[in-house]
């Protein structure tokens, strides 16, 4: 299960390190709008999709809160169907649909899950509702 600050499920974008911490920055930016997983990796976390509206505690590499964000979309689809206007609103600097899938399929294979055109990926697309600074532990998770 993903830990949990208060009543929130936590969102732990990446791996823990520099990737992590970018891809922070990005979505306390307002850069980075959408995230997209394995589907099977919430049935090995026993985590259930995220739903609209669901707000999540975006956490650092200690799993302390970062900010908040609130769920916009929720889709599943094949790998190879995911569109580009989603794949850009990752906000991570690919140029083109090519690109992203290449460095998807990159990380995942580094995660040990082999990536077909026709694996279920779940595409979230999110606001950011709160930010702080980094390593808050507690505070009104509501705003």
């Amino acid at each position: 299960m993903w830990p949990r600050i208060g009543d929130l499920r936590s969102l732990a974008l990446g791996t823990p390190g520099p990737m992590r911490s970018d891809l922070n920055s990005l979505v306390l930016a307002g850069v980075k709008t959408a995230t997209t997983g394995l589907l099977s990796e919430y049935a090995t976390e026993g985590e259930e999709l995220e739903y609209v509206g669901e707000r999540l505690a975006l956490v650092d590499d200690h799993d302390a809160l970062v900010g908040v964000v609130e769920v916009t979309a929720v889709d599943v689809v094949r790998f190879a169907d995911v569109k580009w206007d989603f794949a850009r609103s990752e906000g991570e600097g690919h140029r083109d649909l090519d690109e992203w899938r290449a460095g998807h399929l990159r990380f995942w294979a580094g995660e040990g899950s082999t990536v077909t055109d026709d694996t279920p990926v779940v595409c979230v697309r999110l606001r950011l509702v709160s930010a702080g600074t980094g390593g808050i532990a507690t505070g009104d998770l509501g705003t």
